[in-house]
Parts: structure tokens; C-alpha cells; sequence
């Protein structure tokens, strides 16, 4: 892509004084990992590709269905029974074909996750249940990789930035997961289609912000109640 070309499609960006010009070589240059294709990932996935990240990896081992689309929304009805990273892939190069886009249609596991991970600068976690999630960030904390966290159900969602330069994890907050395999969870209790939507905006706009060197609010969980339109934080 010519520089004027890249220069007019980024140029709302470019535009705002705290990213600029070298805000966005640091946005092309850098390598991002998003956790799952579904409803967090999503929005993630949109963004960071509009917003011209270099890399893209995207990782997950599931098939496109039909109730995934009321808040998976880089998906459509020509995607059901496709893998996600393959449906993923198609919404990115049509978005933005100078994403260079990894697929990785694997699950996440211990024989994997740290081989995977330290291709990437960042990792981003839209994963959907407590086991990935804390794998997740405990792999994170082993390479030294920043590691944006959000999590969704019914009208509620979390947000937090972990292990972001040495700042704390997932762990501090929450020492282990859950014992107890029964749960709610957005298969049990279900999700409003927009609510996905926020918290990923929120979770893309944070990493936006650790790949041009935003100030961030670190040691800090965001808990959103959409039902009530409340915000609140919790320092830890």
C-alpha cells in the first residue's frame, strides 16, 4: 500500500495528537493474539484490523453456529458450519487485506500455549470458560507478555489489563478458579447481543492503547452492569 493511501486510511487516527504518525508505525508493526472468534473476540477482531494492526492471530477450534449470531458479529448466516478462524480470516481480508492474519484452529492447551504465545506481543483473552483462562494468564506471566482480559454474561462484563510490564495478574484478584464445573455460564444463562460488543470495544481500544504507549489505568478490574448502566473499579 502507497504511504498517501495508508496515510487517508488511518488518518482519523493519525489525526489524534497522543497516536500520530508513530502511533501508527507502532500499530502496523505489532503482532496481536485474540483469544476465540466468538462474541468478545469479535469486536476485537474488527477493530484491531480496522485499526491496522500488523499481525493478527486468531485462535479457535469451534465451528460457526447459527445462535452464535446474535453477538458474533464478524460471522453471517454464509459462515454456519464454517470453522470460526476460517470465517474470521474472510471478514478480516475483506476488511482490511493488509492484515496479516495467522489462524490457529486449535484449542489452547498446556502442550501449545507457550509456543503459540511468544509469537505475539500481545495477548488478548476472549476465551469462555475459568481453565483457558487461567492458562492464559499464567502463560503470560511466564514470557513476560502483556495480556488484555475480558470476560461477559447476561448483562454483565468484566475488563482488566494483566502482567502489563510486571503490574499484577489475574491471580492477584482472583488466586485460583472456580472449583465448582457448574457455573452459570452464556450457555445456561445467555448474553444480550450488545453487551459482547461493549466490553470487547473496551478490550481492542485497550490494547490499542498498551501497543502506543496510552497512559493505563494498571491493577484495576472493570466490572459493567448494562442492566443498570453502571461502571465501576475495583483496585487490587
Amino acid at each position: 500500500m502507497k504511504n498517501e493511501d495508508i496515510f487517508s486510511r488511518y488518518s482519523r487516527q493519525i489525526f489524534i495528537e497522543e497516536i500520530g504518525l508513530e502511533g501508527q508505525r507502532k500499530i502496523m508493526k505489532t503482532k496481536v493474539l485474540v483469544i476465540g472468534a466468538g462474541g468478545l473476540g469479535s469486536p476485537v477482531i474488527q477493530y484491531l484490523a480496522a485499526a491496522g494492526v500488523g499481525t493478527l492471530g486468531v485462535a479457535d477450534f469451534d465451528e460457526v453456529e447459527l445462535h452464535n449470531l446474535n453477538r458474533q458479529i464478524i460471522h453471517n448466516e454464509n459462515s454456519v458450519g464454517k470453522s470460526k478462524v476460517e470465517s474470521a480470516k474472510e471478514f478480516v481480508k475483506n476488511l482490511n487485506h493488509q492484515i496479516n492474519f495467522v489462524g490457529i484452529e486449535n484449542k489452547i492447551d498446556d502442550s501449545n500455549a507457550e509456543k503459540i504465545f511468544s509469537q505475539f506481543d500481545i495477548i488478548i483473552d476472549g476465551s469462555d470458560n475459568f481453565k483457558t483462562r487461567y492458562l492464559v494468564n499464567d502463560i503470560c506471566v511466564k514470557l513476560g507478555k502483556s495480556l488484555v482480559y475480558g470476560s461477559i454474561l447476561g448483562f454483565s462484563g468484566q475488563v482488566a489489563i494483566f502482567n502489563y510490564n510486571g503490574s499484577k495478574n489475574l491471580r492477584d484478584i482472583f488466586p485460583e478458579p472456580p472449583f465448582d464445573e457448574n457455573l452459570p455460564d452464556c450457555n445456561s444463562l445467555g448474553v444480550l447481543g450488545a453487551l459482547p460488543g461493549i466490553v470487547g470495544s473496551m478490550m481492542a481500544n485497550l490494547a490499542l492503547k498498551i501497543i502506543t504507549d496510552l497512559p493505563l489505568q494498571l491493577n484495576q478490574l472493570t466490572l459493567i452492569d448494562t442492566l443498570n448502566w453502571r461502571f465501576q473499579t475495583i483496585d487490587f
